[in-house]
């Protein structure tokens, strides 16, 4: 964006300048190291699980204003002499700001410029902070670029980094990897060993698994192998190391998914565990100060109300299996209100009424709820959500069917930059399903959910 100044003999009594700001956790994080101020009402919940946001320190509100002044109005070259703030009411994480000033006098004598001062709310127009600025105006123009100027880089990948850090307590997992007959399914396994995460017991061709592994320089000669040539023969085997005690999880390798998920799902020799299998994505999304999981976005297609109860449920054991204790979960629909013509909404509401009767358990369950004001605060402050336990700060996404969550995954992954790691859940023990276009980091991530969810399998959680 462009920005030019507005010099003393520029302004007139009555112009006003005003600038939007989305106040995130990770904002409060910045300012809290910069600052000094640790006030644990800024940068973390003072009461516990509860839904209570973090409060936006009041001097982070009065730079909203100082922002104001020195790009739009006067602009640079702006200099601050005198600044009242008045508090009049609190923002928190999630809250879009809206903070103007107005021109009400100039002195010649000294070239300062005195202007009203306020921070708002957008949401709900609440007047959040007044108050009077005098400032030494700028007397020659000065223009540039903002894009010019030295920013923050986003940082990547630390929810993935913090869950790896959280497996690294646990030992290896053992991992039935199923045919990695291809470099991508076979280096995904060892790059996961050499973490520390599993120890792969590999199930596929063993002339195509030492032919890929000494085409890629992977040194194999410590991993179990079990040759089936078959790729359904080889699900079987590696599931039937599972239920023997010998594995803890199975990974695809370079098979198809249904061939993978028929023999877990056999009645007499799989994996089934009472409830359906569903799919569990763990996102690290840049800028959200928690992972998101969104589900079931790889395997049950047009899910029915009984369905969609265990994707619910399979979705927060989860959730508490990475630390989210309790989740709190966002049944999506196109609105946030009941409607009969929409059966989203309808299934929504009785998911959130069910979780209240104590049919779904460990988490806050709330919907329908539209993508919006499931993780926006202002959107459900807008709404009038902003007391909900979920609206507005949800952790977990359950979509209405695959091709929603889908959507919705890979619109994370391709427009805000996230990482994807995956699990199956509802079986007996995790099923990690890769893909050919993941990278290390969310292969490993993968293998650390699928050990911190094996160790909530177990009855090690607690």
């Amino acid at each position: 964006m462009h920005l030019e100044n507005r010099t003393f003999d520029d302004l007139e009594i009555g112009d006003s300048a005003e600038l939007t700001r989305l106040c995130t956790l990770d904002d409060l994080l910045i300012f809290a190291n910069v600052s000094g101020n640790h006030n644990p009402m800024h940068i973390q919940d003072p009461d516990g699980p509860g839904p209570r946001e973090p409060v936006v320190p009041s001097m982070f509100v009065g730079a909203l204003v100082s922002a104001v002044l020195g790009n739009l109005l006067p602009g640079a070259g702006t200099l601050y002499r005198h600044q009242t703030l008045e508090f009049r009411d609190r923002a928190e994480a999630g809250d879009e700001l809206l903070s103007r000033v107005t021109v009400t006098a100039k002195n010649a004598d000294d070239g300062t410029v005195t202007l009203e001062t306020e921070v708002r709310r957008v949401a709900d127009d609440a007047l959040v902070m007044r108050g009077e600025a005098v400032v030494e105006a700028p007397r020659e123009k000065l223009s540039y670029d903002d894009k010019d100027l030295p920013g923050l880089i986003v940082q990547r990948h630390r929810h993935f980094e913090a869950l790896m850090r959280q497996a690294d307590d646990l030992p290896p997992l053992p991992m039935a990897v199923v045919a990695p007959e291809e470099e991508n399914a076979l280096g995904g396994a060892a790059l996961a060993a050499r973490r520390g995460l599993i120890t792969p017991i590999l199930v596929g061709a063993r002339a195509k698994i030492e032919a890929v592994a000494e085409a890629a320089g992977e040194d194999i000669s410590g991993f179990e192998i079990h040759d089936e040539a078959d790729h359904a023969a080889a699900a079987r085997r590696a599931v039937a190391l599972v239920r023997e005690g010998r594995a803890g999880g199975l990974m695809k390798g370079h098979l198809h998914t249904d061939v993978l998920l028929r023999a877990a799902l056999d009645k007499e020799q799989g994996l089934r565990a009472g409830r359906r299998f569903t799919h569990v994505f763990v996102m690290d999304v840049p800028g959200l100060p928690h992972p998101l999981l969104v589900s079931d976005a790889a395997i049950n297609i047009s899910p029915d109300l009984d369905c969609k109860t265990d994707i619910v449920q399979n979705a927060i054991e989860v959730a508490r299996a990475i630390g989210i204790e309790p989740p709190r979960v966002a049944v999506l629909s196109a609105i946030e209100t009941v409607n009969p013509a929409l059966p989203s909404s309808m299934d929504a509401a009785l998911l959130s009424k069910m979780a209240d009767r104590g049919q779904i358990t460990g988490g806050y369950v709330e919907g329908p709820l539209a993508m919006d004001n499931a993780v926006d605060m202002g959107a459900a402050r807008t709404k009038g959500l902003g007391e909900s336990d979920v609206a507005g700060r949800a952790e977990v996404l359950i979509a209405p069917n695959l091709d929603a969550g889908n959507m919705i995954a890979k619109q994370l992954t391709f427009i805000a930059h996230a990482e994807a790691a995956g699990v199956v859940a509802g079986a007996s023990a995790p099923i990690v399903l890769t893909s050919r276009a993941d990278d290390e980091m969310a292969r490993l991530a993968s293998c650390a959910v699928a050990a911190l969810h094996h160790r909530r399998l177990t009855g090690g959680a607690e």
